[in-house]
């Protein structure tokens, strides 16, 4: 299992819990498993035909999966994954 860290704004569809673990071979495995647990998380985390929502960022080891191999992107029992919805707002 790995563990993924869940931002404050989504914790609701996870009982409130700050982290959870999930299981998968690779980012879109592990996302995937989470929404089997939680399926609130759905239709936060992906659109209608299954890639990751724009607004989402997701982080494995401090890297930005964009930048890597997307929901494709290899995951290990001790990778540290983060989701952060993108915010905007202001003044």
């Amino acid at each position: 299992m790995t563990s993924v860290r869940i931002p404050p704004v989504l914790r609701v569809h996870v009982g409130g819990q700050k982290e959870v673990d999930a299981s998968g071979a690779t980012v879109g495995d592990l996302l995937r498993d989470l929404v089997a647990r939680s399926p609130g998380l759905g239709e936060q985390l992906f659109t209608a035909d299954g890639s990751l929502h724009r607004f989402v960022n997701v982080y494995l080891n401090g890297q930005d999966v964009r930048y890597l191999k997307v929901l494709d992107t290899p995951v290990g029992e001790r990778d540290a994954v983060i989701i952060l919805p993108a915010m905007a707002g202001g003044a």
